[in-house]
């Protein structure tokens, strides 16, 4: 009896034209020019002039909070710093979720509202007045998303964590899988800081 072919499990290295997971995020007729403004084109800039843009070129110092820090806390930092969302952090200092702006919201809106968007819209102002002040009480541990109330790492959901070396195109990718707004970035277990949506945008619109 023939012994069945094994699989090729040899790390395969695609043409830069044919990378499906660029084709996914830049869309093919885009990517295959590599037009200026899209993730590729700037990919393509930055190998012309010779530079290599990584996450340690686009961090900046983020501020953190824990599960256990009030809502409201959490919301004032939000809103004071136009921050797209915070790092969540153990007692280490290390992140184990991120916190979205709109979790805080979520939060904040009764649920029979985001069943039925309808009757959001016969509540009247005071009374959302009172919605809001229901969050004087909660923690970010009721905000996290799923997974991740707990304040520490399940396992079982991929965080938007990566190091210093990480490329624009792995950001990206990383952005869009997890649905996070930023990235922490981490190295030998020391929270460097995070990359924004707003900054890796920035960045690529400016090539």
């Amino acid at each position: 009896m023939r012994a069945a072919p094994q699989p090729d499990l040899r790390l395969h290295t695609w043409p830069l034209h044919t990378c499906p997971l660029c084709l996914i995020l830049t869309g093919v007729d885009r990517f295959s020019t590599g037009e200026p403004g899209s993730l590729v084109g700037s990919l393509i800039a930055d190998r012309e002039k010779g530079l290599a843009v990584r996450a340690r070129d686009l961090l900046a110092a983020f501020p953190t909070v824990t599960a256990d820090t009030a809502v409201v806390e959490a919301a004032r930092l939000l809103a004071g710093q136009d921050l797209p969302g915070l790092i969540v952090v153990d007692e280490r200092g290390l992140p184990v979720s991120i916190l979205p702006g709109t979790q805080v919201l979520r939060l904040a809106v009764p649920g029979y509202c985001l069943d039925d968007p309808a009757l959001a819209r016969v509540v009247d102002e005071a009374h959302a007045d009172a919605f809001l002040s229901s969050l004087a009480d909660r923690t970010v541990r009721q905000a996290l998303p799923p997974d991740g109330s707990s304040g520490r790492s399940s396992g079982r959901r991929e965080l938007p964590v990566t190091d210093p070396d990480a490329t624009v195109l792995e950001l990206a990718a990383l952005m869009a899988r997890t649905h996070s707004p930023l990235v922490a970035v981490v190295e030998q277990g020391r929270l460097l800081g995070a990359v924004t949506l707003q900054a890796l945008l920035d960045r690529v619109l400016a090539a």
